[in-house]
Order: structure tokens, then sequence, then C-alpha cells
């Protein structure tokens, strides 16, 4: 039995990594849209970094390089589309999707959010701001996250999900400014993005064991889904 239960979790972890390799994959190929050449795109060098620090394959990360920027004669066309609504118990979420079929990916979202409620657009997004997103940890010991945020010009920080892990915010516009501006400040860049953060988040405390899992439920069903890239939840914690 335990032989078993290693190879499911086996699995499971291979099955996690293809799925995050497969929404890198998409976020090189839409990257790569606005050129080839990380050094020339700031956009695309972001998301070739975080590949590289999730152990992508080299070759696998180049192909998608080469489909993003026409340069492989296949036809590949992603669009951004952004659902917005809510959770069971009126938790706003923003759900984010790269899809190369619209038709397909816009009743997908109706059924998913059946559970919860699918609102129009700017329902919800008015109580988010759009910021940068950057995960960095500390590489050098007493690496201060505040001075870090000022000397490197975020606009905020907090701790992330991880322990170890400092979320330092931005403008939109300065992402890749500050990405690079933190190694200097002792802090390792793991990923960096744009994203939404909710600016009345809701207390989980204020929701019941079971009201939660319904929660967790719900988000896990939506995260299935291939063509959900990223979810922003307005979840306090």
């Amino acid at each position: 039995m335990g032989a078993q239960w290693k190879a499911k979790g086996k699995a499971q972890a291979a099955d996690a990594k293809g799925k995050l390799f497969g929404k890198l994959a998409k976020e090189i190929m839409v990257a790569a849209r606005g050129g080839a050449d990380p050094a020339a795109n700031s956009r695309l060098r972001l998301v070739v970094e975080q590949a590289r620090k999730a152990s992508m394959p080299k070759d696998t990360l180049e192909r998608a390089i080469k489909k993003g920027a026409g340069l492989s004669g296949e036809s590949v066309s992603f669009e951004r589309v952004i659902y917005e609504g809510f959770a069971p118990h009126r938790v706003p979420v923003m759900v984010e999707c790269l899809t190369d079929n619209v038709n397909r990916t816009a009743p997908e979202m109706r059924v998913l959010f059946r559970k919860g409620q699918l609102g129009t657009s700017g329902s919800v997004s008015w109580d988010f701001d759009h910021v940068g997103m950057i995960e960095a940890e500390a590489a050098t010991p007493g690496a201060d996250p505040e001075l870090a945020a000022i000397e490197a010009g975020a606009q905020d920080f907090e701790p992330g999900d991880d322990e170890g892990v400092t979320l330092f915010l931005t403008d939109p516009t300065d992402v890749d400014l500050v990405s690079r501006a933190l190694p200097a400040q002792g802090f390792t860049v793991l990923s960096a993005k744009l994203g939404y953060k909710a600016k009345n988040p809701v207390n989980p405390a204020d929701l019941s064991p079971e009201q939660q899992e319904e929660v967790e439920a719900f988000l896990a069903a939506i995260d299935a889904n291939d063509d959900v890239q990223d979810m922003f939840v307005g979840l306090a914690g």
C-alpha cells in the first residue's frame, strides 16, 4: 500500500509540474510576440527567468519563444480574458485565462461559477488594485524587506505564502525595474507578474469551517481548468 501511495504522490507532483510548465509556456508565447530576445523584451525576460527557476527544460522554453515570436512556422494565438465574480459566501475572485478559443472557455467558466456568481466586467475589479507582484527571498542574512522595498522602488511589501518569501508590490509599470533592483538589496527574485490585490478582502475567520471548505473546493475546480492562468482571490491572509 505504501508503494501505491508513493506512486500516486509522484504522479500528482508530475501533473502539477506539467500544469506549471503549460502555464509558463503560454505566458512565454504571449510575451514573445514583442520580440524573441529576452534582453530586449522585459516582459519575456521576467517569464523566462521564472521558467528557468521552475526547471523548465531548455528545449521546451526555446520552442515556446520561437512559436510565440512566429519563428517556428506554427500559428499560435492566445487571448487574455478576465472573468470576475464571487466564490461561495461572497468571496470576490478574478480569474485570468489565456485561451485559444473564447467560445470554449466562456461556457466552461459559466458552469464553474454556478456554485458562486459570475459577474459582468467591472462588477468585482473595482474592489481590486492592479499591481505588480514580485516574490523574492532573502539571499543574504539580515536582509531587510522594508529597506529593500524603499531602495528598490516598491510601493509596499508583505510576507508571502511561503516562509522566508516576501511579496513586493509595485506600480504595474515598475515590475521590471524593481525586479532588477532587488538583488542589490539582498533578495533573490522568484517570480514577477502583474496581478490584482483585493482592497477589502474577506476575513477567513468570518467563515465557518464548512464555508471555508466550500470556497476552497470552488477555487480548486476553477484552477483545474486548462485555460485558467491565474486567480486573484479576495481573502485576507
